[in-house]
């Protein structure tokens, strides 16, 4: 008689914690079942050339972006044709855009050549109709990073400024990305 209580409480317990953890799951608007669906970004998939001016130089790269991890990020990966006069190493990066459903924003993760230490800071961004603008808060001063897509033309603008230690904002890349 003693088992079967044991057995019976033993049963109650796992169905109690069934249920919590079942609760719990649909509770939470981000995980492996809050799958990112995003309309704007989807018109970012696929390979593109990106042109225009890095810090005033012309430059040129390649980008080819698709969804990763269970549809939870747009992989965006860019690197450089050839290397501008300022530097002997082609620029390389792989960018994560996600979605915080919870915080209502999006999440993008920016790792580059430049190493650990500038891919620490997240950047967090707003859509605005055909923009999603992030903003970067690093320890030495802003940046922001604006994708903006042109549905006529099929093309993505990416604006990206800098702050300086004046707290005034200038232009650090302004590129055109096109099939």
């Amino acid at each position: 008689m003693n088992n079967r209580l044991v057995l019976l409480l033993a049963f109650g317990m796992l169905l109690f914690v069934n249920i919590g953890a079942a609760q719990e799951k649909h509770a939470d608007p981000d995980g492996v079942n809050a799958v990112f669906q995003d309309p704007l970004l989807d018109q970012m998939v696929g390979t593109w050339t990106l042109t225009g001016t890095i810090m005033g130089q012309q430059t040129t790269h390649r980008v080819e972006a698709d969804w990763m991890l269970n549809h939870q990020f747009l992989r965006v990966h860019e690197s450089e044709v050839a290397p501008r006069k300022a530097s002997n190493v082609p620029y390389e990066a792989m960018i994560f855009i996600g979605y915080d459903h919870a915080g209502n924003r999006y999440v993008v993760h920016w790792i580059d050549v430049f190493g650990g230490k500038f891919s620490e800071t997240l950047g967090y961004g707003k859509l605005d109709g055909n923009a999603i603008r992030f903003n970067f808060d690093y320890p030495d001063g802003g940046f922001h990073t604006n994708f903006f897509w042109a549905p006529q033309s099929k093309t993505w603008q990416w604006l990206m400024q800098t702050q300086g230690a004046d707290k005034n904002w200038k232009e650090f890349a302004n590129l055109t990305m096109s099939k």
